[in-house]
């Protein structure tokens, strides 16, 4: 054999060798498990993200889920969610992401949660809900309620643009499943800006994101008077109802 087939032969090898490994690992593209994964009407995985940032996914043609989380969340069933069941799901999604359970959800515990608990909500929004519902931005319409600051702060902050608390013409992150317009509401928690949220700060935004979502200040929230996510809206392809309204 002379060299030259040598050449060839080694070359072949290396190229069959790097098909067999497949592609090198990198960052997941395309638009997240959302409703505009493959499926019917260009939809596929259903997802909510509760008021404290919980993702629960359903499959096409199931029931929205946040049935799942109301369900959950309404400790004795009784179909009335009160404030003290809404705070105590949250403190028990804060337990779940406080991976080392010492009180504080740290930088390093904020990004496993967005990688690996709800990566939906880095993952850029999907072109159909890049705006409003109906084709309006996240300051009209019937759409989640608002969520103070812009950048993820807590509900009621008051710095956000227009009645969304998001700035710009972009829904972000959470707000595309979520009730409240808070695109980060792990962080969003975080109230006096030092990127660690304690178990105080969690207890004060749900109390917080409980009040905003009870419109009707009756002391509960109900599944058919909660507001429709912006997801939600798009599968359903109406307008939704305003918070409180029966």
């Amino acid at each position: 054999m002379t060299p030259r087939t040598l050449g060839l032969t080694a070359a072949l090898a290396l190229t069959l060798t790097a098909c067999a490994a497949g592609p090198p690992e990198g960052p997941r593209r395309g638009p997240p498990p959302g409703e505009d994964g493959p499926g019917p009407r260009g939809g596929g995985q259903q997802l909510f993200i509760s008021p404290a940032g919980e993702p629960f996914r359903a499959p096409p043609g199931a029931p929205y889920p946040v049935a799942a989380w109301f369900a959950g969340a309404d400790a004795n069933h009784d179909g009335a969610l009160t404030r003290d069941e809404f705070v105590a799901d949250s403190l028990r999604f804060f337990a779940m992401v406080d991976a080392d359970h010492d009180g504080v959800i740290d930088g390093f515990e904020v990004s496993a949660y967005e990688q690996r608990i709800a990566p939906e909500i880095i993952g850029g929004a999907p072109p159909s809900l890049r705006r409003g519902p109906m084709g309006q931005g996240p300051g009209g319409g019937d759409g989640p309620p608002g969520g103070g600051r812009g950048g993820g702060g807590p509900p009621g902050g008051g710095k956000g643009g227009g009645r969304g608390g998001i700035s710009g013409n972009a829904l972000q992150g959470a707000s595309l499943y979520g009730l409240i317009a808070e695109p980060q509401p792990v962080m969003g928690a975080d109230a006096d800006f030092n990127r660690r949220i304690t178990r105080d700060e969690a207890t004060k935004a749900a109390v917080t994101r409980f009040r905003l979502l009870d419109a009707d200040k009756d002391g509960v929230l109900r599944l058919e008077t909660l507001p429709k996510t912006p997801a939600q809206l798009r599968a359903k392809g109406g307008p939704s109802r305003k918070p409180g309204r029966r």
